[in-house]
């Protein structure tokens, strides 16, 4: 295990006394080395070889001063001689190295003087022997130490996840598959991080297995259960005969190594694929981002795009924030002048609980688990500044990983949470021995958090975390669309929404919504959850949120409005979101981020109330409505062919018809479809609503078109696609106006100040992609293209991904038309519309 970071200084001071007259490379070089690792603990002949031959530039060969695989090679020279000249001497050497090989750090010397690189970082720290007890952080990792800033997209956590990935492969290619294959994954992930951080000595796992295993991999399946056996077995239980190797190894406990596994049969390139691993560092892979990354090696279509669906820190930061990080540190700020006050905040910060029931791979709750022990830190700062020295760094945390409690559908990312909340508990002890210069270390493992392999929507939430004001909910819940439910996922939600009038609109994440509200009764538990955006527009706005509100009493505490969650790994993934906070007790401080762009970053405002639609307004629903609530003509969807196409002609298209079957004239009708009238080029369809079968005979082009529809709809899975096929002449739905209409486009992007709209006369046929007002006025058109009616439609309306979708039974029908106008005021709005179509009648195409 790590010492402590006074005891490294200590033994750097007399180091640099005892080495402070070295002069000559060949003749003291191997003991100064060996010294030198002794500072750290580390045994030198343990991690490293001295004059290691390798090929250099040219087919010369060379030897390497010292090398320690994949991690640290040094380049040694006498007093006084030049050490850029080392450095150059040193690349020489990578080229001949196998990639696996290949050091992160270069450290050249002249005994007297010091050049440590950081090649993955781009950066060097220079500084004389004298003064290496000031800087041996920076050999950090030699100790087990390592200082990490974790960043959303870093390639380590995605160059770690391939490695294990071709691992997962080789191993399933041989038959190796299902429940072991998973759990052998999670114990690798575990001895691989553990033989980085500190958990063991310094590689012991990576020399276990160049040491103790053949090249052809024939005993590794063996070795491996039984090094598993070792590390779920005390000291004191263990064999007396055990191989004193084997024995280096801690109790690790936890439950992670206790059920026995089938063993592996290894291969030479599966124990190099394995090897790969180990001379990987993995004290640099984020437990957040890495667990997501670490799920999609077991897919090999999602690791095509791998790190496209993880959560990202950032992200997750917008939830935990304002749902408890940012309270908890105002009432640090407030409380950490008071020794007394700031030991009982401490103590609260102990018996808080987070639970998560849609954990994943633990993201969430890793982050927060992660930002309540960074604020722990700080508390034990402030309260030990006065003192020397703290020597039982063991009794100052108060938080463990069993404050966190999830609920995962499937096994594998329910057992990487587990582990992966044991990996970020390590970065945080040892973050916490940093600040107090002593080694910390949680082993064996006593407490893990309570992850659940299950069914989120159908455990009693209470049984797993009884509530209380201490807790708080939190996540990111299925995205899943009401036409993409699976048919258990809909029996799911007609059990929980039985007596909720029109839930069938309701995309899959309202589930827990309404869970959760249930959960929180008579409490005060804060939730946030990440959501597609449709849950706060268009008609499911109403139909979940009247009953949260009346039933449940539910207020918003806090809310993102629409972004879009995004990763910039490869693969990209984009989804508009919203995260809403929520509790059943209402709050006098409410806070609403609003985004100029889905992608730019928020603007924190501070309201009075946030409603449904995410916006500043009281708590009000709008239902769908069938006819509106003003004395207007009523709006109408336009018609829809479902016909593969068959139907329609582009210009050309119809000249050439024309030109065999002159008679089709009559048919041919101009179309007013979305597409058409945003880029306002003319489209034609066969309107055959009229035709009888001796005419529609004399044209066999039109006649070849209709067969095509009749197969096209006989094709389909839907049955009212099927029965249409029986009337292959007609459009599957007729809505066509038979006077002049306004058209409005029923999607339209966000991007435009004004959803287009315009007249048209009746010879048009309005496609479904579109709504029409028959019989509309002048003063109709100057209402409906109002920045009035605008930023109604924007407030209520649904949304496909962050773009408009207009509807009459939302937008149209609950809209107030202005009361009470005179003549005069109708008179001005009507030469106002005129204005525009003037307008646009100077601009055809």
């Amino acid at each position: 295990m790590p010492i402590s970071w006074n005891e490294i200084r200590k033994r750097a001071i007399e180091f640099s006394q005892e080495w402070h007259d070295a002069t000559r490379e060949n003749a003291e070089a191997q003991s100064f080395y060996n010294d030198f690792f002794n500072v750290f603990g580390i045994s030198r002949r343990r991690v490293a070889t001295f004059e290691e031959p390798v090929k250099k530039l040219g087919d010369k060969r060379g030897r390497i001063d010292l090398f320690w695989k994949g991690t640290m090679l040094v380049e040694q020279k006498s007093a006084g001689k030049n050490l850029a000249q080392a450095k150059a001497q040193a690349l020489d050497y990578f080229p001949h190295l196998k990639e696996e090989e290949l050091p992160r750090y270069v450290l050249v010397s002249n005994f007297q003087q010091f050049q440590l690189h950081d090649l993955q970082q781009g950066t060097q720290v220079a500084f004389a022997l004298k003064d290496l007890h000031k800087n041996v952080e920076h050999f950090g990792f030699i100790a087990g130490y390592q200082k990490r800033e974790f960043k959303d997209h870093d390639p380590v956590n995605i160059e770690a996840s391939e490695l294990m990935g071709q691992l997962h492969d080789q191993l399933k290619e041989i038959g190796y598959e299902g429940n072991d294959l998973e759990l052998l994954l999670v114990r690798l992930l575990f001895c691989l991080f553990a033989d980085s951080t500190g958990i063991f000595e310094k590689d012991i796992f990576t020399q276990f297995i160049e040491q103790h295993t053949r090249e052809d991999g024939s005993d590794l399946g063996a070795c491996l259960a039984h090094l598993f056996q070792t590390l779920n077995k005390p000291h004191a239980k263990r064999a007396k005969t055990l191989n004193e190797d084997l024995a280096r190894f801690p109790y690790i406990n936890g439950a992670l190594f206790e059920q026995p596994l089938s063993i592996a049969a290894f291969s030479s390139q599966m124990r190099a694929a394995l090897l790969r691993a180990c001379y990987f560092d993995w004290s640099f892979i984020s437990p957040a981002i890495f667990g997501s990354l670490f799920q999609s090696v077991m897919d090999k279509q999602k690791r095509r795009g791998i790190g496209a669906h993880y959560t990202t820190e950032q992200n997750i930061l917008k939830v935990i924030r304002p749902l408890f990080l940012d309270a908890l540190y105002t009432k640090f700020a407030k409380v950490k002048h008071s020794r007394n006050k700031l030991l009982e905040f401490h103590k609260q910060l102990g018996n808080l609980r987070f639970f998560d029931p849609a954990c994943g791979c633990g993201n969430f709750l890793i982050i927060a688990y992660r930002e309540l022990r960074e604020l722990e830190i700080q508390v034990l700062q402030t309260l030990h500044k006065h003192k020397q020295r703290v020597l039982d760094v063991s009794a100052l945390s108060r938080i463990d990983v069993d404050q966190f409690y999830g609920i995962e559908l499937e096994e594998f990312p329910a057992r990487i949470a587990e582990v992966a909340l044991w990996l970020i508990d390590h970065q945080m002890n040892m973050k916490l021995s940093e600040a107090f210069g002593h080694y910390y270390a949680r082993i064996p493992l006593q407490k893990s958090a309570h992850i659940i392999h299950g069914n989120a929507l159908t455990i009693n939430w209470q049984e797993i975390l009884p509530p209380s004001d201490s807790c708080y909910i939190l996540g990111n819940p299925p995205f899943v669309g009401k036409y993409l439910r699976t048919q258990e996922q809909g029996q799911e939600m007609a059990a929980l929404f039985h007596d909720i009038k029109g839930s069938g609109v309701l995309d899959y994440v309202a589930a827990w919504y309404l869970k959760a509200a249930q959960y929180i009764q008579n409490t005060h538990i804060k939730c946030a959850f990440v959501s597609t955006n449709s849950i706060a527009q268009g008609e499911q706005t109403a139909v979940l949120w009247q009953t949260l509100l009346t039933r449940y009493h539910i207020k918003i505490h806090f809310a993102h409005r629409t972004f879009a969650w995004t990763s910039k790994a490869r693969g990209k993934a984009a989804v508009h979101c919203v995260i809403i906070g929520f509790a059943a007790h209402d709050t006098l401080r409410k806070l609403l981020y609003d985004y100029d762009m889905p992608n730019s970053d928020p603007h924190e405002l501070e309201v009075k109330n946030i409603n449904p639609y995410l916006v500043e307004s009281p708590d009000i629903v709008m239902p769908t409505r069938l006819k509106p609530i003003c004395s207007v003509p009523v709006m109408q969807f336009g018609s829809k062919p479902v016909d593969g196409g068959h139907f329609f002609l582009t210009d050309e298209e119809k000249a050439v018809l024309l030109f065999d079957e002159p008679q089709a004239a009559a048919y041919i009708k101009p179309v007013v479809s979305a597409k058409e009238f945003f880029r306002r080029i003319n489209r034609w369809c066969l309107w055959l609503n009229n035709i009888t079968p001796v005419q529609l005979k004399q044209m066999p082009q039109v006649t070849k078109r209709v067969a095509a529809v009749r197969q096209f709809r006989q094709a389909s899975k839907k049955q009212l696609t099927q029965r249409a096929a029986d009337y292959p002449t007609l459009f599957a739905e007729i809505r066509q106006p038979n006077t002049d209409f306004i058209a409005i486009p029923l999607h339209s992007s966000e991007n435009r100040e004004y959803v287009p709209m315009g007249f048209f006369s009746c010879e048009f046929i309005v496609h479904s992609s579109c709504a029409c007002v028959p019989n509309a006025t002048l003063y109709h058109f100057g209402v409906l293209t109002s920045l009035m009616h605008m930023e109604w439609m924007r407030h209520v309306c649904g949304r496909l991904k962050n773009s408009y979708r207009y509807s009459s039974t939302l937008v149209y029908n609950n809209f107030s038309w202005p009361q009470g106008l005179t003549d005069k005021h109708r008179q001005v709005i009507e030469a106002k519309a005129q204005a525009v179509l003037d307008a646009r009648a100077q601009y055809p195409r």
